[in-house]
């Protein structure tokens, strides 16, 4: 059985499992969409998940269940009925273990947890695999949307790493799970990002690259360990999107947005690049949207 086969199966899994999280599910149906034995399905998933097919549902079922609490005004049974738990209590003990508080203080507060927000294994294995290549080999024309956003004055609760200037030497350094922190923030301005940081914004020893979400200025919940909040002012950025593109060629697609950057020229629009002003920033890679970046401008009349 060779790695992409492996990949595979463990992605036909994930697949079975999110379409039925909320009923109950029995190893052998996930072995059947593995196609492979029930101890054999569950040796696999385990040794490229990282976790049992088991506790890989329960720590799903716990977030989906943390995301009606923060959003909804609900009974917290209600909750924990519609995600396979038996009582309140059996409930209340995972929640509690899954991330450090009961789910009645956390619908109270709302603040920021680790969320489990796996991605489909052979995705994540296709990225890694491209992440060294040269992304430039598509050179079809393809159209690029670019508009100009006022962003106000605002926070950002972002996570540094120490040398990272990309997405890639970023996982690497910090693992690839922020995300999941920062999608829990029920305040958030705006989705979370990946952002490389003008230099006077960089502390010393950590990252260019750092992945954070925006908030409003008077947010005070608490700051998760090895997190930080700083004041980012306004600013102005230019954004560009690309054409809807297949999931699987991301990496050619944010590859051929960079080269139009490259080339674009933001005084035909009167402005020129600000790199030191703000954050250039990424959203995640989407094929049903395009791949969005952003980088700051000034109106040329600034220098006046």
């Amino acid at each position: 059985m060779n790695e992409v086969e492996t990949i595979m199966a463990v992605q036909r899994m994930q697949e079975y499992i999110s379409e039925n999280i909320s009923r109950k599910i029995t190893l052998k149906e996930i072995a059947v969409a593995a196609e492979y034995s029930p101890w054999h399905a569950a040796r696999l998933f385990k040794e490229v998940v990282g976790k049992t097919p088991f506790e890989y549902i329960r720590a799903l079922r716990l977030t989906q269940a943390a995301l009606r609490l923060r959003d909804n005004d609900e009974k917290i049974i209600d909750v924990a009925l519609d995600f396979v738990f038996d009582s309140h209590e059996g409930f209340t003990r995972a929640f509690s273990k899954e991330f450090g508080m009961p789910p009645s203080k956390y619908s109270q507060q709302t603040p920021p947890i680790k969320l489990f927000m796996p991605q489909k294994v052979f995705d994540t294995y296709r990225a890694f695999q491209k992440g060294e290549e040269i992304m430039s080999e598509n050179n079809r024309s393809k159209s690029i949307f670019v508009q100009v956003i006022e962003r106000p004055l605002r926070k950002v609760l972002l996570r540094r790493g120490k040398k990272a200037t990309e997405y890639f030497a970023y996982c690497e350094e910090v693992g690839c799970d922020v995300w999941s922190v920062l999608s829990s923030v029920k305040e958030a301005l705006y989705e979370p990002i990946g952002m490389w940081l003008p230099k006077h914004l960089i502390k010393e020893g950590t990252s260019q690259y750092v992945q954070g979400v925006e908030v409003p200025m008077d947010y005070n919940k608490s700051i998760p360990e090895d997190y930080e909040i700083i004041e980012l002012p306004p600013c102005k950025l230019m954004i560009f999107q690309g054409e809807t593109y297949n999931d699987d060629d991301f990496m050619n697609e944010i590859a051929e947005v960079w080269e139009h950057i490259d080339k674009f020229d933001p005084s035909i629009y009167g402005y020129q690049w600000a790199p030191e002003s703000a954050p250039r920033f990424q959203l995640v890679p989407m094929g049903y949207r395009g791949y969005i970046e952003a980088r700051p401008v000034k109106a040329i009349n600034e220098n006046a």
